[in-house]
């Protein structure tokens, strides 16, 4: 590994998917995660993980802590972005929280709510999902028929084009209903109980690492049990088939 700062090596690390230019606007104003300029690891004119070689800005890297397994350290993106939501809204100890979906994100999500003093009702469709949840102290519930107008808080983390409908029905008037699910294609929703009941939309993408990696130290959330099954890296092709069964949760490869 080549390093300006030569402290980078051989130390493991977690690494940041924007690639910021630091020198516009959005970057001088710390949004560098929505720089026009930008590009994204695996995702936009950058090399993804798979490849043998890939390179990052020593800006994005973040070193994991001894106390941090590699098995708990690939999930540090992912819970970055559920910790993004509290970094976005403010959401009072104590208030009933609504979490949609039961995928890798959802679960993710209701944990550090959990975290944070919220009460949180996970409503999923998978039983084996849920009992993870419900684990965690989260309220699992399986859906069967969604409340009406219950929440203050929702976080729509289905994946589905349903899920921000389905979300503003059970927000109150005034509520926040927050975006996890990037849908692909358009969503076709009634946007006049949004309008009629003032109903705040908070969209919500990647976020900051260091958050995430003070939950993982600490102990605080449970991220293994999101571990459906762990590859070597010769059975990669396996592995890729079994990540794209449906019930599967996170899927490793090991050297």
């Amino acid at each position: 590994m080549a390093a300006d700062d030569r402290k980078w090596i051989g130390r493991r690390v977690v690494g940041e998917i924007n690639l910021a230019c630091g020198k516009c606007a959005w970057c001088a104003r710390g949004l560098g995660r929505h720089c026009p300029k930008r590009s994204v690891l695996g995702i936009v004119k950058h090399p993804g993980a798979f490849r043998e070689f890939l390179t990052l800005p020593e800006a994005n890297l973040h070193a994991v802590p001894s106390e941090i397994s590699n098995e708990q350290a690939v999930f540090v993106e992912p819970l970055a972005a559920a910790c993004e939501i509290l970094d976005q809204v403010k959401i009072p100890a104590g208030a009933a929280v609504a979490v949609l979906g039961d995928g890798k994100l959802g679960l993710l999500i209701g944990q550090v709510l959990k975290v944070h003093g919220a009460q949180v009702h996970q409503y999923g469709r998978h039983k084996q999902k849920l009992k993870i949840a419900a684990k965690s102290g989260v309220d699992a519930r399986i859906v069967k028929k969604l409340p009406v107008a219950e929440y203050d808080w929702v976080v729509d983390a289905t994946g589905s084009s349903q899920g921000l409908s389905e979300a503003v029905r059970m927000t109150r008037p005034r509520g926040t209903v927050v975006l996890k699910s990037t849908v692909h294609g358009l969503v076709g929703i009634d946007s006049a109980p949004i309008v009629v009941n003032e109903i705040t939309l908070v969209g919500s993408r990647c976020g900051r690492f260091k958050p995430a990696l003070r939950l993982l130290r600490g102990g605080r959330v449970r991220v293994e049990e999101l571990i459906s099954e762990v590859f070597p890296l010769n059975k990669a092709p396996l592995a890729f088939r079994k990540a794209a069964t449906p019930g599967i949760l996170k899927v490793m490869l090991h050297a």
